[in-house]
């Protein structure tokens, strides 16, 4: 459960110098409209904000990701959130480390800290609340007793409804070089890596067993967020609340070896994903979680379909967007 849920208050590791959250992830993509439809069809609260779509989860004002429009899909920035009192400390460790602080993109008032990670990608480091989980979320799969039918009617079966921001998995260049610069920087610690193509890195103040997730390519980019549901019954008539409305292409049901979690992705109009996750492996704050190090079979999943073959292209990079436009000159007259 999170802090903005109001049952546990938050965690924290006494003395220790890192993010607690990440607070929301930001966006281009070349259609609002067709983003609105997917991201209200997959559960979420979707806000219109100025020029902006807002992504939240019923019943909280939390803007997990923040959508704009642009020319093609692309990773705008990430927003991690701290404690106000360790705010000086990142200053310094910015300044130690020589990194350069920027200006907010426009559009974004902010007082946080801004800079860019090893890759390019634009960071903020800001004052906000804990939405990391201060514990397990709640996971519920029960069987019903004999006598009773288990299952809905389909047209009796309810809206799944996200309950929140679980992950993010990005592109980047180099794994291992990216690994030490949101420890040194952000704090954030490996959980497991796997055949140096995927790594996860968990918060120190207690939090899932990963908030954001690394995967190898020529370019950085972003391949999906994971929204956590509380039972595989969900994550199954997610699936088919999506594919009602057209949005049949993804992988699942499935279980991942890293993490654990059970999940079903849906891949977006722009090639990446929106992944409903449930029961994934938790970081308690007081625990040293022993990072490990495994061989590539673990890095996608322990049972499920095979994935598709495209399921971590990154289609941010130059790469792909130059075989894009050679296939649409190349395509005959009445192709599709």
């Amino acid at each position: 459960m999170t802090q903005i849920r109001g049952f546990i208050p938050p965690t924290r590791r006494p003395n220790a110098l890192g993010i607690h959250s990440l607070d929301y992830f930001s966006l281009a993509v070349p259609d609002l409209g067709e983003a609105q439809r997917f991201y209200q069809n997959f559960g979420l609260d979707v806000r219109e904000r100025g020029e902006a779509l807002h992504l939240g989860t019923d019943g909280f004002e939390h803007s997990w990701g923040i959508l704009s429009e642009g020319s093609r899909k692309q990773l705008q920035h990430l927003s991690f959130g701290a404690f106000a009192d360790d705010m000086d400390r990142f200053r310094a460790r910015l300044d130690q480390l020589d990194i350069e602080r920027l200006d907010p993109p426009p559009g974004f008032e902010s007082n946080g800290l801004w800079f860019r990670d090893c890759n390019g990608v634009l960071i903020e480091i800001k004052v906000a609340g804990k939405t990391s989980p201060n514990a397990k979320s709640e996971v519920s799969n029960p069987s019903s007793p004999p006598g009773v039918q288990g299952a809905f009617m389909r047209g009796q079966a309810p809206l799944v409804r996200p309950r929140r921001l679980a992950h993010i998995l990005i592109f980047t260049r180099d794994i291992p070089r990216t690994i030490r610069f949101y420890q040194d920087v952000l704090g954030l610690r490996l959980s497991d890596e796997a055949g140096g193509v995927v790594a996860f890195m968990h918060g120190i103040h207690g939090s899932d067993h990963h908030l954001i997730a690394l995967a190898k390519s020529d370019a950085p980019g972003f391949h999906h967020a994971s929204w956590d549901v509380g039972s595989i019954q969900e994550i199954g008539l997610g699936a088919m609340q999506m594919a009602d409305k057209g949005f049949s292409a993804g992988w699942g049901l499935g279980r991942h070896v890293l993490g654990s979690n059970y999940f079903h992705y849906v891949r977006d109009p722009w090639g990446s994903y929106a992944e409903y996750s449930s029961d994934i492996d938790y970081v308690p704050v007081e625990m040293d979680w022993q990072e490990g190090h495994h061989a590539p079979e673990n890095s996608l999943y322990l049972w499920g379909p095979e994935p598709p073959k495209d399921f971590v292209i990154n289609y941010e990079s130059p790469t792909m967007e130059q075989l894009a436009k050679a296939e649409a000159v190349t395509r005959p007259v009445g192709r599709t």
